[in-house]
């Protein structure tokens, strides 16, 4: 990794790449998105075809319980315990996050109430690059299921008997075998095979974020979710656990984005050291290889105070501060997910820890964090007001009504006095 002095260019430059839309992946969604929505199931396989060499048909679309049920068997007993566990901690990290009903007499007369709906059918998104990703099945079907989702729509390019095996264990029954920008398409807009679905949830590669933001218009989503990325920030402590996580990160995907902050020009060059060490155990066809080279960084900071503010400016995904200090985490407010201490390694949080690794990347964490039980759900308002309540607030409306020149409203209230 490179060491650069985190200067006001290097860091306009740094932010800058991650502001410029992705043309050439928007382009390509577009066409992916514009062919299923005109021609449904048709363009639906030949872009699974062509993109990701799999032959579908109807009949061949969805896995079957079958399919399902001799995954459960294949897998070890220990693979189960830890689906297991895992879910367990989402879980009950997801029934704090959901929003309670509740009901107020806000005046005499004039009673509102909060209700809360689940979502009717939702996609899960789960990439399958190299691997599928079991841990994102487990971070937005086990929220789901805490809101009360009733459909559960998963869908991955090429599942595994892992992934197989832990849908069995979650019940989650709806699995298709595509994924790209056409399942995002099948998704928001439904084809002869494929449900449409109320809100699109998951992470995946330039292409597939490209594809969410596109639909957007026409379907929810729950967040721009792209490549992953990591700033680690500290003024000292344990070389070996800092590079050990940028190459955690790292190898996610070949566009991963991981940076070291730090003042100290010692811990730097240490940091650089022993991550070239660890990168040399991995095979030359990890990812981390090639996103250490073109994303990953070690940038010198001038002071603690230039490496927060820019920290605050990056908002990234990941922000791991190994020192643990509370006074320091107190000057951050944009992250998507922290990990304080030299104990919170990121993969807990990627995997078991409860809480949600679908998080907000290219500096949306300004602006929101990471996916919860809340985002499964509809909040809406019910009011009920009395006749003495309406004679109580009849003055206020006609009050605003007659700011607003808006005659007709002040006007229904006026009629039922």
């Amino acid at each position: 990794m490179r060491i650069l002095r985190l200067t006001k260019a290097n860091a306009e430059r740094l932010l800058a790449g991650r502001r410029r839309r992705d043309l050439a992946a928007e382009r390509v969604a577009g066409r992916i998105i514009a062919d299923v929505r005109r021609r449904g199931d048709a363009a639906l396989f030949r872009w699974t075809r062509r993109l990701d060499g799999v032959r579908l048909e109807a009949a061949t679309l969805w896995v079957s319980r079958k399919e399902r049920r001799e995954a459960r068997r294949a897998v070890g007993r220990e693979f189960l315990r830890a689906v297991e566990h895992a879910a367990r901690n989402i879980r009950r990290v997801a029934e704090l996050q959901l929003p309670r009903a509740w009901s107020l007499e806000v005046e005499p007369g004039v009673r509102v109430r909060q209700r809360v709906a689940p979502l009717e059918i939702i996609g899960c998104y789960i990439p399958g690059g190299r691997f599928s990703l079991v841990s994102t099945l487990l971070m937005t079907a086990v929220p789901a299921q805490v809101a009360g989702v009733p459909g559960i729509v998963v869908t991955c390019p090429r599942p595994t008997g892992a992934l197989l095996a832990a849908a069995d264990l979650l019940g989650v029954t709806v699995i298709a075998r595509v994924g790209g920008a056409q399942a995002i398409a099948a998704m928001a807009f439904g084809t002869e095979s494929f449900p449409r679905v109320d809100k699109i949830f998951g992470p995946g590669n330039r292409y597939v974020t490209a594809a969410k933001q596109l639909v957007s218009r026409d379907c929810a989503i729950d967040l721009p979710a792209g490549p992953t990325e990591v700033l680690i920030l500290a003024e000292r402590g344990n070389s070996r656990l800092i590079a050990a996580d940028l190459l955690a990160q790292a190898e996610h995907d070949a566009d991963a984005v991981a940076l070291f902050v730090t003042t100290s020009g010692r811990l730097a060059r240490a940091v650089r050291e022993e991550t070239a060490r660890q990168l040399a155990a991995f095979p030359a066809t990890n990812p981390a290889w090639r996103s250490l080279e073109r994303n990953g960084a070690i940038l010198l900071a001038p002071s603690l105070e230039a490496a927060i503010h820019f920290a605050n400016r990056f908002a990234s995904e990941h922000l791991s501060l190994p020192g643990g200090e509370a006074s320091l985490l107190a000057k951050i407010f944009a992250a998507g997910s922290v990990f304080l201490g030299p104990w919170s390694a990121q993969p807990i949080g990627d995997y078991a820890s409860g809480t949600n690794h679908v998080l907000p990347t290219s500096g949306w964490a300004r602006s929101r964090g990471g996916l919860s039980a809340a985002d499964f759900v509809k909040c809406g308002s019910v009011q009920r007001i009395s006749r003495a309540g309406l004679r109580r607030l009849a003055p206020v409306v006609a009050a605003l009504a007659e700011a607003e020149n808006l005659a007709a409203h002040a006007w229904a209230v006026e009629v039922r006095r």
